[in-house]
C-alpha cells in the first residue's frame, strides 16, 4: 500500500486494502479514496464500509460527500437493509441541503419510524422535493394524532382542501379546519364548514369561522345560518364588522367622487383687479418747474383722474389749464391725445 501511494496509484492501493484486512488503515484509506481515477471504486468503498466497518461509514461519507451521487448511495443503503439507513442518517442530514428526492424520502421514513413528528414537519417545510401525496396517504391512518395532523397539513400544502378538512374533522381539530378553509378562499368550502358547525352545535367554532373567514363569507349566508340555528349572538360580531366595512367603503367612494371645492376668494381677487384696471392704462409724470416737460404717454384718451379727490378741488378758471381727459400743464399746453404748441405760435 505504501509503495502504491508513493507511486501515485491510489486505485491499486484502495483495492489492496479492501481485499486484505491486515493492510487496511482507515486514515490511509480515506487519503487514497479521494485520489482514485475510477469513480466506481468509491461506490465499492461504500459497500465495503457498510459490510466491514459500519461505524466508520459516516467518516467515509464526509470525505466523499462532494464526489458521489447521493441518490445512488441511498439506493445502496436501502439494498443493504433498514439498519443501513439508520447508520447513514447523519450523512443524509448533511446532504439534504441539495433537496434530492431520494434523500428527502429516506429521511422522512426514518423520522416516521422514530416517531419524530417535529423533525418530519421541519423537513417537509424546508424540503418539498418528494412525493407528498404518497406521504400524506401513508400518514392518514397513522396511530399518532400528530402524524395525522401532518397528513392534513401535506394535503393542505398541495391544495387538496377537502381531504385536509375531512381528516381534521375526524380528529376534531377545528382550528385546522378553519385555517384550511380560509386558505382555500373557496366560498363553497367555507359555507359547507359553517353548516357543519351548525349541524354539530359547535357555536364557538361557528363564530370563530366567521371571524377568520370574514373576507370570504357572504353576509346573507351568515345571517341565514345564525337565524335558523338561533346563533344571533354568535353572528352579531360578523354583522357589525360587515356594516363597518360597508360604511368605510361608501365613505371612501364619496370622497373620491365628490366635486372639488371652489376657492372662496376668487370673486374678491377678480373685484380687486377690476378696480385697478383704470390705473393700468397710463403713467403719471412729474414736470420740472416751468420748463418744457415730457407728457405722459396716453393710451385711449389719457389718464382718468375722476377717482382722485384732488381733481374735484382744483380751482376753476385757472389760466392755461384745461381738463379734457387729462391734466393741462401751465403755459397753454393742452393734452388731447398729444402735445399742442403754446398760444400765439
Amino acid at each position: 500500500v505504501y509503495l502504491y501511494m508513493a507511486d501515485k496509484q491510489a486505485d491499486s492501493a484502495v483495492k489492496v486494502m479492501t481485499e486484505h484486512a491486515s493492510a487496511f488503515d482507515n486514515d490511509q484509506f480515506l487519503d487514497a479514496i479521494v485520489k482514485v481515477r475510477n469513480g466506481e471504486i468509491m461506490y465499492k468503498a461504500v459497500n465495503f464500509y457498510l459490510t466491514m466497518h459500519p461505524m466508520l461509514f459516516t467518516r467515509l461519507m464526509e470525505v466523499l460527500e462532494e464526489l458521489v451521487d447521493h441518490s445512488r448511495v441511498v439506493n445502496q443503503l436501502r439494498r443493504t437493509g433498514d439498519w443501513a439507513l439508520q447508520i447513514g442518517q447523519t450523512y443524509l442530514k448533511a446532504v439534504q441541503k441539495d433537496n434530492l428526492s431520494a434523500v428527502n424520502e429516506a429521511l422522512n421514513e426514518l423520522y416516521i419510524e422514530d416517531e419524530d413528528y417535529e423533525s418530519l414537519k421541519k423537513s417537509i417545510d424546508k424540503f418539498q422535493n418528494f412525493n407528498m401525496i404518497a406521504l400524506a396517504s401513508k400518514l392518514a391512518t397513522h396511530e399518532l394524532l400528530e402524524f395525522r395532523r401532518i397528513s392534513a397539513y401535506v394535503y393542505r400544502c398541495n391544495k387538496k382542501w377537502s381531504q385536509s378538512i375531512d381528516l381534521s374533522k375526524g380528529d376534531r381539530m377545528w382550528k385546522d379546519c378553519i385555517d384550511t378553509a380560509n386558505e382555500s378562499c373557496d366560498e363553497e368550502i367555507i359555507e359547507n364548514l359553517l353548516r357543519f358547525f351548525c349541524e354539530t352545535s359547535e357555536k364557538e367554532c361557528f363564530c370563530a369561522a366567521l371571524y377568520t373567514c370574514f373576507a370570504h363569507v357572504r353576509p346573507d349566508v351568515a345571517i341565514e345560518l345564525g337565524w335558523l340555528n338561533g346563533y344571533q349572538h354568535f353572528v352579531m360580531p360578523f354583522i357589525i364588522q360587515n356594516m363597518r366595512r360597508t360604511a368605510d367603503r361608501l365613505k371612501e367612494l364619496e370622497d373620491r367622487t365628490k366635486p372639488p371645492a371652489e376657492e372662496g376668494n376668487q370673486d374678491q381677487i377678480a373685484a380687486t383687479y377690476s378696480q385697478l384696471g383704470g390705473m393700468g392704462n397710463g403713467m403719471l409724470m412729474l414736470e420740472n418747474g416751468g420748463g418744457m416737460g415730457m407728457p405722459a404717454p396716453q393710451m385711449g384718451g389719457g389718464i382718468d383722474m375722476s377717482g382722485f379727490a384732488g381733481a374735484q378741488a382744483m380751482p376753476q378758471g385757472m389760466p392755461g389749464m384745461q381738463m379734457n381727459g387729462g391734466m393741462m400743464p401751465p403755459g397753454g399746453m393742452q393734452m388731447n391725445g398729444g402735445m399742442m404748441p403754446p398760444q400765439g405760435m
